[in-house]
């Protein structure tokens, strides 16, 4: 279950039915660009449609602002963050307590890498933020934290900072204790929790946290 203020942001990667459950416990839904459009087609009203909605024909872009609750739309050229950037920027000025981030995965990998640092900024203003996509579950922390297994049994931690200092796990079959993560290494790939829930210990670093299912 997502947070009472979750802020659901549709962009305009990779999306399906997967998505539905995530959009369902949406407070807020913001839709980048073409994401606007997905929930439109599903069946609901993004509060704000955001982008230059390059990839959306004439007659989209028309349904998408006679169904949403406000359309922002910018210069697809004279503009300094993408469209996906936009909309997370706009939800962290809402003031939520969590965002989880739809449609942020998919064939442009400069595209998926840049949203994956986008955690970084949530992290910086004091706010959970999560990337979903139909088999993983990307997240970022900077402190001790619990993992749920839910249907993510796979645990990958991969270092976002250049090091990741005091790691410890708790229900994790292969356990780690205060050990330091670099960018380079593997050693925190395809871990796998023991139970229900895990606990993650770090000392000082931002640790990416992906949890995956085949």
């Amino acid at each position: 279950m997502l947070d009472s203020y979750t802020i659901v942001i549709t962009s305009g990667g990779s999306l399906g039915d997967w998505a539905i459950p995530y959009v369902r416990e949406g407070k807020v839904l913001i839709g980048a660009d073409s994401g606007a459009l997905f929930l439109i087609e599903q069946g609901y009203r993004p509060d704000i449609a955001i982008g230059d909605f390059d990839s959306v024909t004439a007659e989209e872009l028309e349904r998408i602002k006679d169904n949403s609750g406000k359309t922002i739309q910018c210069d697809p050229i004279d503009k300094n963050f993408t469209d996906t950037e936009m909309a997370f920027r706009l939800a962290l000025d809402m003031k939520p307590t969590n965002i989880v981030l739809l449609g942020a995965l998919g064939t442009r990998f400069d595209h998926s890498l840049a949203n994956v640092h986008l955690l970084a900024l949530a992290d910086e203003n004091g706010v959970a933020a999560s990337i979903a996509d139909a088999t993983n579950r990307i997240s970022l922390i900077s402190q001790d934290a619990y993992v749920d297994r839910l249907e993510h049994p796979q645990v990958s931690l991969l270092p976002l900072s250049h090091a990741v200092t005091g790691i410890t796990l708790e229900g994790f079959q292969y356990p780690l204790g205060d050990a330091t993560l670099t960018i380079g290494q593997s050693l925190g790939i395809s871990n796998v929790l023991l139970q229900e829930r895990g606990m993650i210990r770090l000392k000082q670093g931002r640790l990416l946290v992906i949890q995956s299912r085949d």
